[in-house]
């Protein structure tokens, strides 16, 4: 199993003898140490599931390194081909932006067309090119249960993650000093845009988590129907830095980020030498981007449910959530009965 035999489990795996972590209605999350890699714990840590907005990390881990932030670009109308109703930045055909700008309507209001555009010119041809260069950086990374279809984390057919490769993308991400920029900002101006007749404006950074968490270095929520509500936050505490991901987490009674932030506190009680595995390293994975390992249950091959056996851990007590059943799991990610859903961010 990739990371650790003990990252094999729907259901939640600990350190023996740790205090047991909060509950939450995610059916899947990991907390892990951005540093060493270590992984500290976890519920179905490679079960797959639905990634929306937090893709957009993706994006960020692939392009970032890519793009002169500085560099003045136009938006086209391909751009701004995105899912009536879904999140969008306010971006328009035409108009004159820096890269910076783009990147950070993407990251602070989880513009869609943002994800587009910058797709496009990290690939240097169209969005679609751009989502392959993401599903290889993906497997790079060893994120071999990540597959995007879309660039912005709009549903789409196919398409899915896991709440253990989230972690090796946000990784990559906190490694890049314009990302832990970005993720920080609070507010921005998108420009004026005289030749479009459209007003300048202000936007301001979605994570709650920058705002309430002492320590907080940032991350990316998510929503869609399908996917119900993603979540990707890292913070620093004591000179240690955790990240936290979750997928298919409910806003009641406690929001996405208000969850990550209990599994953080929760992360950051436990010593320094408490782990149940490991992130690898870039590179570190050698098999082909299309390869599901035999380790790794295929999307759609029925699991036990999180809450059906006892935990990884040295105490008795199980954990309470609900997974998501083989049936759910097939039309998901089989793309049996499937349909496009809207996008919040």
């Amino acid at each position: 199993m990739i990371g650790g035999a003990a990252l094999d489990t729907a259901g939640l795996v600990v350190p023996a003898g740790v205090a047991a972590p909060p509950r939450v209605t995610a059916t899947s999350w990991l907390v892990a140490d951005l540093d060493s890699g270590q992984v500290l714990g976890g519920c179905g840590p490679h079960e797959y599931g639905t990634p929306a907005s937090v893709q957009k990390l993706l994006l960020a881990a692939t392009m970032l390194p890519k793009l002169d932030p500085k560099q003045t670009v136009t938006v086209t109308d391909a751009d701004m081909n995105i899912e009536p109703g879904s999140s969008a930045v306010g971006l328009v055909a035409g108009g004159r932006y820096t890269i910076e700008t783009i990147w950070l309507g993407l990251l602070l209001n989880s513009g869609n067309e943002a994800a587009n555009a910058l797709a496009r010119l990290g690939s240097g041809t169209d969005s679609a090119a751009g989502v392959r260069a993401m599903n290889e950086q993906a497997h790079h990374l060893g994120a071999l249960q990540t597959h995007a279809v879309t660039p912005s984390g709009l549903d789409g057919k196919g398409q899915f993650t896991s709440a253990y490769d989230l972690a090796l993308i946000a990784r990559a991400c906190f490694a890049q000093p314009t990302f832990r920029r970005y993720a920080l900002t609070e507010q921005t101006s998108i420009p004026v845009q005289p030749a479009q007749r459209t007003k300048g404006f202000e936007i301001q950074n979605e994570n709650q988590l920058i705002y309430r968490y002492p320590g907080a270095l940032g991350g990316k929520t998510g929503f869609t129907d399908l996917a119900r509500h993603t979540y990707v936050g890292a913070a620093e505490r004591g000179g240690r830095r955790l990240v936290v991901t979750l997928l298919g987490a409910e806003s009641a009674p406690a929001r996405g980020w208000e969850q990550g932030a209990a599994l953080l506190d929760w992360g950051f009680t436990l010593p320094r030498d408490a782990a149940v595995g490991r992130l690898v390293e870039p590179g570190e994975l050698t098999a082909t981007p299309s390869a599901v390992p035999s380790a790794l249950a295929a999307p759609g091959a029925p699991r036990p449910a999180a809450a059906s056996g006892p935990a990884r851990t040295g105490s008795e007590w199980l954990w309470s959530v609900t997974a998501v059943s083989g049936a759910t799991v097939v039309a998901l990610l089989g793309g049996l009965l499937w349909r496009r859903r809207r996008r919040m961010p």
